[in-house]
């Protein structure tokens, strides 16, 4: 056997033994790039970017690196690296590691070490926050332009997703500082 076939032989099989190890996977990458264009509000130009990133090939690439690649990363290691991601932020009085999973995002002091988790749950459309294992829920997505969040009493309200829906959220918990602020 020539040396050029024994080459194009051992590609073909390991190919071969990296799509047949029964492993679907998530196929993280072409899934973000999908629900990209999803989020296009307009229909029509929605079907042209779809059109465009199979034409470029996009789709085609961001599927064929899941396809050869990254699921078998996932298989192998157990985490997809397109799912996992982890980012240093500096803040006023300390380093924080934010750590982005399937679920949320896992946020660490470096300083003190504290871990506070940002979960979202899929089927509510909410999130909450997650502190020394006491989980709370922030707010859930009532349609596109509503949420629904709690108030001072314990119960929730349904406000609308604009300036005026927050300042008058604000005035009825009582609040006045800046809007990330949470009793």
């Amino acid at each position: 056997m020539s040396k050029k076939k024994f080459i194009v032989a051992t590609v073909v099989a390991l190919s071969a033994s990296m799509m047949l190890q029964s492993c679907i996977g998530s196929f993280a990458l072409f899934n973000k790039v999908k629900a990209w264009n999803s989020q296009v509000d307009n229909k029509f130009v929605n079907e042209v970017v779809f059109v465009a990133m199979w034409i470029l090939p996009v789709y085609e690439l961001s599927l064929f690196a899941d396809l050869l690649i990254l699921n078998s990363i996932e298989f192998w290691s157990g985490s997809n690296p397109v799912v996992a991601q982890t980012k240093v932020v500096d803040g006023k009085d300390a380093q924080y590691l934010v750590a982005s999973n399937e679920d949320g995002y896992v946020i660490t002091n470096m300083k003190t070490k504290e871990v506070t988790r940002f979960n979202f749950d899929a089927q509510e459309n909410s999130w909450s926050i997650e502190k020394d294992g006491e989980e709370v829920k922030l707010f859930t997505f009532v349609d596109d332009t509503h949420v629904s969040v709690p108030t001072r009493d314990g119960s929730y309200t349904t406000i609308e997703l604009s300036q005026a829906g927050v300042l008058a959220y604000q005035e009825l918990v009582g609040f006045s500082g800046p809007a990330y602020a949470m009793k």
